[in-house]
């Protein structure tokens, strides 16, 4: 996709995410003292751009929490405090250079973006094939589930159906350029 088309369709999925009813409950809720908190992603290669929704998130007091690749392909969190503290980390990944939280950081997150190359009607997401957000996933699972799953992808990537794992788990909904899709389990 030329450069100008994923910038306008950025801009038009972090329109999107900043009106799903999960942010704006959050944000409602979150006293100045505790922030909402969304544990999110600086996309790569051909995602949906999630720059400048991060930013806007960061800038509107969500405390943004971004995923920094463990060795072992898990994720532990560490909080976005902007654009001039991400440092490349390989693979094309950019990763915040603050104090790491440890991978159950993200059980504090109201709301999770997910990257995924696809997401079924279902709410089955395919991932890139390292488990990392399988990790991430089960991890939230296991702290009781509390938390809206979200996965950003571009509007053909919601197709009637991926390939599945037993350990896969079901997001609660996705957000394309052109609109929200709602999953029911």
């Amino acid at each position: 996709m030329p450069v100008d088309v994923v910038a306008a369709r950025g801009a038009a999925l972090a329109r999107r995410v900043r009106e799903l009813d999960e942010l704006r409950a959050v944000s409602a809720e979150g006293a100045a003292d505790s922030p909402p908190t969304v544990a999110a992603y600086v996309s790569i290669g051909g995602e949906p751009d999630t720059r400048a929704l991060i930013d806007e998130l960061r800038a509107a007091g969500v405390r943004v929490l971004l995923p920094v690749l463990l060795p072992d392909n898990d994720l532990d969190w560490a909080v976005y405090e902007g654009p001039e503290h991400l440092v490349p980390a390989g693979w094309g990944l950019h990763e915040p250079d603050g104090p790491r939280l440890t991978p159950e950081a993200v059980t504090q997150a109201d709301v999770v973006l997910l990257p995924g190359l696809a997401v079924d009607r279902t709410g089955l997401r395919l991932g890139r094939g390292g488990g990392s957000y399988d990790r991430v996933l089960a991890r939230l699972e296991r702290a009781g589930g509390r938390t809206s799953l979200v996965v950003l992808v571009y509007d053909d990537e919601v197709v009637d159906a991926v390939p599945a794992e037993p350990h896969d788990r079901r997001v609660h909904a996705a957000v394309t350029p052109s609109e929200v899709h709602r999953f029911r389990h």
